[in-house]
């Protein structure tokens, strides 16, 4: 499956923004998606996840409450709509997915970047105070 995040831009604390990311290849509903960010000089951090079917989500605690993440297989499109944001939101926002072997798999490596199999090329996030 091959993956385009979209959607960053430059925004005001307490802003908002929608990142989209685009699938195409396999039928999307095989995988599930995450999104993670990476800061300058940072290592990348998990931000969130969502099932296969979008019946579940996780979260960051950082983003826990400000960010949502939802999917529409029928559109291979998977979206993480960022709230309240802030200037330590700012990075590159990478979405990603992985075929998990099985629900009990996937939540016990959701936030593992190493556990996702495709990425995006990333789109950047900028905050500003």
């Amino acid at each position: 499956v091959q993956l385009q995040a979209s959607g960053g831009g430059l925004v005001q604390a307490g802003g908002s923004l929608r990142l989209s990311c685009a699938t195409s290849g396999r039928t999307v509903s095989s995988y599930v998606m995450g999104w993670f960010r990476q800061a300058p000089g940072k290592e990348r951090e998990f931000v969130g996840t969502i099932s296969w079917g979008g019946d579940t989500t996780y979260y960051a605690e950082s983003v826990q409450g400000r960010f949502t993440i939802s999917r529409d297989n029928g559109r291979s499109m998977a979206y993480l709509q960022m709230n309240s944001l802030k200037p330590e939101d700012t990075a590159v926002y990478y979405c990603a997915a992985s075929d998990f072997q099985s629900r009990g798999v996937w939540v016990s490596l959701k936030d593992k970047g190493s556990a996702y199999d495709y990425w995006g090329q990333g789109t950047q996030v900028t905050v500003s105070s």
